[in-house]
């Protein structure tokens, strides 16, 4: 099959297109003639060996978190999904820049996304829904989320709406537009936060989404009241000392179904930032790698 591998640890030059052994859905798994993968933060970060201890890859590897595509091999004591079924999902730490993908966890894509829009909502989807099930029950509640108009960000946002909170999201002014047209109410990050957060809300913040990690964790905190109310999906290094807890996405099924539910009444569409054809795989990760993107990067397959 036709895969984006990297043979040495380094910069985006390093990737190339080649032909790689197909993989096969084993016993829990599914696998998908992929449409379409993302490229997230962990995708180049683990490319450059900058994560190499702590997810070490096999090299010859390919890249990527999560896909979108057509099922074509369904594994032992699999139920609910069929060959031919559209899915979006995710795999291993690596495995989805590929013609075939491996899925561990899954749900029906919805009618309303193109598959390029699906691929953007696993990891995204993933990450955001299982960090704010740290926060607790949100409805009634106002949620700021730092580092809204981003992949986990926007997830974060219209989750946070659909489980109904009052959303508050960072951003710089340029996507305020964005933010506010998926429900949230927009400010700018850096210093005055906390400022500009209570002309927002006077009642305060019960709970914080740190989707960005730019080292604002301790004025996150701050608003917040208590560690105990923020939750950061990027910061690991300042959580620990703060005593904010840190998430990571787990393969989670269910979580992955709630987002696409909330796709089928229109109230998440993942955005897509930028396309890029698997061949130009490495432009798409030097494109992501200057962060700052509004939306997901996506490679079609």
């Amino acid at each position: 099959m036709r895969a984006a591998r990297f043979h040495e640890y380094g910069p985006a030059d390093v990737l190339v297109v080649d032909d790689a052994p197909e993989p096969h859905a084993g016993p829990g798994e599914i696998r998908i003639r992929a449409a379409a993968a993302s490229v997230n933060p962990i995708d180049f970060k683990t490319r450059s060996g900058v994560l190499r201890d702590y997810y070490p890859a096999e090299l010859p590897a390919i890249p990527g978190r999560d896909a979108a595509g057509t099922v074509d091999e369904v594994g032992d004591g699999v139920t609910g999904v069929a060959v031919g079924d559209r899915v979006f999902g995710l795999g291993g730490i690596f495995g989805a820049s590929a013609e075939h993908v491996v899925l561990t966890a899954w749900a029906p894509v919805p009618d309303t996304w193109t598959l390029e829009q699906a691929a953007g909502a696993g990891l995204a989807v993933a990450t955001a829904g299982g960090a704010l099930n740290l926060l607790g029950d949100l409805s009634g509640k106002t949620l700021l989320v730092e580092g809204a108009a981003g992949g986990v960000g926007s997830a974060a946002v219209a989750i946070g709406v659909a489980r109904g909170a009052t959303v508050i999201g960072t951003a710089s002014e340029a996507k305020h537009d964005y933010l506010r047209s998926i429900g949230a109410l927009p400010t700018t990050y850096g210093p005055g936060l906390a400022d500009r957060v209570a002309a927002l809300t006077p009642t305060g913040v019960d709970a914080v989404l740190d989707a960005v990690g730019s080292g604002s964790l301790p004025d996150l905190v701050a608003i917040a009241g208590d560690p105990s109310r923020v939750v950061t999906v990027a910061d690991h290094m300042l959580a620990g000392g703060l005593g904010v807890r840190h998430y990571t996405a787990q393969n989670d099924s269910a979580v992955l179904a709630e987002g696409a539910g909330y796709g089928a009444k229109g109230a998440y569409t993942p955005f897509v930032a930028e396309t890029f054809p698997l061949e130009k795989i490495a432009e798409a990760h030097r494109y992501a790698e200057r962060g700052r993107t509004q939306g997901k990067v996506i490679v079609t397959i």
